[in-house]
């Protein structure tokens, strides 16, 4: 079977990030920090990482800053030659040269599906990735990549998801799937934030998918839904009486960084990978600890 080369990946950052204001009121959510890297540097690089050439970032007004930090800056890459900071130079630099980075404008919020679909042109007829900015995935083998896996296996399209509490289905699109091997589902049906007693199954849909091309002629087929917006989900449903999907287990950790608590969560675990600050942090909290501070 001829399967086309996952290539090419969507990352919605359109959103007006209103849960962290008054951050977000000047500064787009995707650009906060965790530990010191952008919360958007950790999808590129985990796009990249899964073998992927090109990306097309989504943007809204006032994200200019997105477009910023992945280009050439030459002032600063200067001043930081001139001071012999070799370390930060190297850093700074390799963020400009990561990968061809496109960038397209979602001038109103109508919702996902109306973002993922601005990406019609840039994909060309070939299969995509599409990556939300607010999941930070921390896994062995980069989140996508295992979707991009099943999917030159099978020839469909493959959702992420992850198993959640039952006091938290209400919050995600729920699959509800047969098992086909262990954590490999065939799609049966797609609820969207179900009640708690209506949900099929606590298979969470997370924000990783590989999607074939006639997504494009799915989402021109839907209607906007709750408040008037356009949704990633309705369009999958389509494609799924069509052709049949498959959602995957994901394997690692995830943090809705979208959520404050879930931001304060990569935040520290993050941190506490990192040979440079790793130790030290450890032994703060540590100390925390054993005065009844935490």
């Amino acid at each position: 079977m001829n399967v086309k080369k996952v290539r090419k990946a969507i990352i919605p950052a359109a959103g007006l990030g209103t849960r962290f204001l008054p951050a977000t009121k000047a500064l787009p959510k995707e650009m906060i920090p965790i530990v010191d890297k952008p919360a958007i540097q950790y999808i590129v690089e985990e796009a990249l990482a899964a073998g992927i050439e090109e990306i097309l970032i989504v943007i809204g007004r006032d994200k200019a800053a997105i477009e910023d930090h992945f280009d050439k800056s030459y002032e600063l890459e200067k001043d930081l030659e001139e001071r012999g900071k070799t370390g930060l130079l190297q850093a700074v630099s390799k963020i400009s040269d990561m990968a061809d980075i496109h960038y397209i404008r979602q001038k109103s919020p109508l919702g996902l599906g109306h973002a993922v679909n601005k990406g019609r042109v840039f994909a060309e007829g070939e299969p995509v990735a599409v990556l939300l900015p607010d999941e930070i995935m921390d896994c062995r083998t980069p989140c996508i990549r295992q979707m991009i896996d099943v999917y030159e296996e099978y020839a469909c399209t493959v959702l992420g998801v992850l198993r959640v509490p039952e006091s938290e289905v209400e919050n995600y699109g729920i699959v509800k799937g047969e098992e086909l091997e262990k954590g490999l589902y065939r799609v049966i049906d797609m609820v969207e934030k179900p009640k708690r007693e209506e949900a099929p199954s606590d298979l969470a849909i997370i924000g990783r998918y590989v999607i074939t091309p006639e997504i494009f002629e799915a989402l021109s087929e839907i209607r906007p839904g709750a408040g008037g917006e356009l949704q990633l989900t309705d369009a999958l449903r389509l494609l799924h009486a069509k052709q049949g999907m498959l959602a995957r287990t994901v394997e690692g950790s995830r943090y809705d960084s979208g959520s404050k608590a879930g931001f304060l969560q990569a935040t520290v675990e993050l941190a506490l990978k990192r040979e440079d600050v790793g130790p030290e942090f450890r032994a703060y909290l540590r100390r925390m600890a054993e005065e009844g501070r935490i």
